[in-house]
């Protein structure tokens, strides 16, 4: 492989990094939003407040993205093993 494919493949795989964990991390980042807003406007300074809802957000997400995050892995994987199969 020269070296424009090598990073190619870099490229590809950072872009279905992102991908398969923007959906976790934009979940998390909005229930954090709403949990810090709503301890900000109530004075509520329980620390398990924030770890309980995020948790269960994010699984309830991760639970409706795994077929997306499964088809998106896939795909890399099959690009990949196609590279490794034409010998870069």
């Amino acid at each position: 492989m020269t070296g424009p494919e090598v990073l190619d493949v870099g490229r590809d795989a950072i872009i279905t990094l992102l991908k398969v964990s923007a959906p976790l991390m934009v979940v998390g980042l909005v229930v954090g939003v709403i949990i810090s807003l709503f301890q900000a406007l109530t004075q509520i300074q329980e620390m398990t407040l924030v770890f309980v809802p995020k948790i269960l957000a994010m699984f309830a997400v991760l639970v409706l993205a795994l077929p997306f995050m499964g088809d998106v892995l896939s795909a890399h994987m099959m690009r990949i093993a196609a590279l490794i199969a034409h010998g870069g």
